[in-house]
Order: C-alpha cells, then sequence, then structure tokens
C-alpha cells in the first residue's frame, strides 16, 4: 500500500472512528473491548483495496459489527465467570450526547442491561438498525445474514427489548432533578428523605468485580436499599462525597472516598422517583471517568 492510500485510509477511519467506538461499545459494553474491535478493525481496513469501497462508512460498520461479534460471544463466557453483578463500563460522555435521545436512551445503563439479554445477532441488529438507522441490506452483510432474516430479527429483538425497557423515558432535566434529590437525602443522612426519592420497588445493582465491596445479587425494595447503603456507609472512614457529572448522556453522580474516586452512580427515572440504581465500583471499569476526557460519540 502506497503512503498515499494510507493516508486516505486514515482519513477515512478518523472521520468515522467515533461512530465505530460507539457501534462497539453499545454491542460489548466496554470501552476497552470496543478499543479492541478499532484495533482490528483498522488492521483490516488499511488492507482493502478502496478503489473497490463504494461507501466507506458502511464498509467500516461492517468490519467493526464482524468484529464486535466475534468478541461478544467471548466476553458472553468471560460475564458468566464474573463476580457479583456484572454492568456495562462507564463513559463520561459530552453534552451533544443528552441531546440526542434515542443514543442516550441505548446507552443508558438500564438499557444496555436489556441488550445484555439478547443474543449477539439480535444485539448487533437491533444496535445499527434501532439506534443508527442502518439499511436492512447493509446490516445482512455485516451479520451474514439474508436482508429477510434480518428484518425477523430485528423484530424479535425489538419486541424483547420494548417488553423490559421503561415505561417512558425520563428526560436528562428530570432525571437531574431526581438525582440532586437523592444527593441531598444521601448527605442528610436520613433514611426517610431517601424513602421519599426511591420507588418502592426500586432495584440497586452493584458491581465490584470481586476487587470492591458490592452486593452480589440485586437489592430490591427502598428500605432495603436505605439498610444496605446506611449500613456501608457507616463503615467508612473517610469523607464520602457525591458529586454530579454525565455518565453515557444521563446526569450521574461520581462517588469520591477520601477525595478519590470511588465509583459511579447511574439511575433509573420513573415518574419523578429512581426506580433503578448502577452504581460501579470495579475500578477497572472507570479508567473512562478518571481521565476527565469526554467522549463525543457521533
Amino acid at each position: 500500500m502506497t503512503d498515499h492510500t494510507t493516508d486516505l485510509a486514515t482519513e477515512a477511519f478518523v472521520a468515522h472512528r467515533n461512530l465505530l467506538f460507539t457501534v462497539a461499545y453499545e454491542m460489548l459494553g466496554s470501552a476497552a473491548d470496543a478499543e479492541d474491535v478499532l484495533q482490528e478493525t483498522w488492521l483490516r481496513w488499511v488492507k482493502v483495496d478502496l478503489g473497490q469501497v463504494s461507501d466507506q462508512r458502511a464498509y467500516l460498520v461492517r468490519i467493526a459489527t464482524r468484529q464486535a461479534l466475534n468478541r461478544l460471544r467471548t466476553v458472553k463466557r468471560r460475564r458468566e465467570a464474573y463476580v457479583g453483578q456484572w454492568l456495562p463500563e462507564p463513559l463520561i460522555t459530552t453534552p451533544d450526547v443528552a441531546e440526542d435521545i434515542e443514543l442516550a436512551e441505548s446507552m443508558s445503563m438500564a438499557m444496555m442491561l436489556v441488550l445484555e439479554s439478547l443474543s449477539p445477532t439480535e444485539r448487533a441488529v437491533f444496535v445499527l438498525r434501532e439506534v443508527f438507522e442502518v439499511d436492512y441490506d447493509e446490516i445482512a452483510e455485516a451479520v451474514g445474514k439474508s436482508p429477510d432474516a434480518v428484518r425477523q430479527i430485528a423484530h424479535r429483538a425489538r419486541r424483547h427489548v420494548g417488553a423490559r425497557r421503561p415505561r417512558r423515558t425520563a428526560s436528562a432535566s428530570e432525571t437531574r432533578v431526581a438525582l440532586e434529590s437523592f444527593q441531598r437525602a444521601i448527605e442528610s443522612g436520613s433514611p426517610q428523605d431517601l424513602l421519599d426519592v426511591l420507588a418502592p420497588d426500586v432495584v440497586l445493582l452493584s458491581d465490584g468485580g470481586g476487587v470492591k465491596r458490592a452486593a452480589l445479587h440485586p437489592v430490591t425494595g427502598a428500605e432495603k436499599i436505605v439498610r444496605f447503603y446506611l449500613g456501608g456507609s457507616a463503615k467508612v472512614k473517610a469523607t464520602i462525597t457525591w458529586e454530579p457529572t454525565v455518565i453515557n448522556g444521563s446526569p450521574a453522580l461520581a462517588v469520591y472516598v477520601g477525595g478519590e474516586l470511588d465509583g459511579v452512580m447511574a439511575v433509573r427515572v420513573e415518574d419523578a422517583r429512581i426506580t433503578g440504581l448502577y452504581f460501579v465500583r470495579n475500578p477497572e471499569k472507570l479508567t473512562h471517568v478518571t481521565s476527565e476526557t469526554p467522549l463525543t460519540l457521533r
């Protein structure tokens, strides 16, 4: 490959890099795995005869999707042996992500966990079609299925996701208001204030990865969660502080213990009350939070 051809390949790859990363991340729930997919995509892209490529974006998405599918089948086996609850790797995102309602919803912790319940092919088809509006013919090329089969897979995936997603997606402002109430309740240490902001059937999922203390199973019910949090925080000798941030396109809280980042709390909000709490403490998943470099994902 000549230097000129390499420059053209690099230019095209850089132009679509954010898109490719987002496709891979939404399929894998891991920024580290998504970065590996980008590297694998690049290695294959530089070997392509660009003169035979009519749509560079579609071709790159096809390569990235195939690499993500291969990795997804591997990581699913790895996650079966994960210690405790597995949650997606949180990402600090730029404000424009929150403005893209469909993208922000698809990247939320709640939705990413729903996507985990899909088969690898269903997840790829759903992400490409519902989030990025890729044509069925292009998706068929990417996943190695016929267009008719892809339509059936898309229908099945939409039905599966629709049965599990929140009835109504809370806006960023609604989520921010609920989080502010939650933060005030935590800082006051008042059990009743916490109960007021949590829905009665709220569910807490915490991910320590076997490294940090976390509940190994979901904690369900406002009263149980309040006891779990207040009991755990009472054992911490250092100062705990909570700071607003934006994670995966939605308002969230970064938790600091003794001035060091300890975790990230994302939430699901319905009817002005918190129905889902997602607390990521696994240090390996906090790299893109400690970097403090917001990601642009389109």
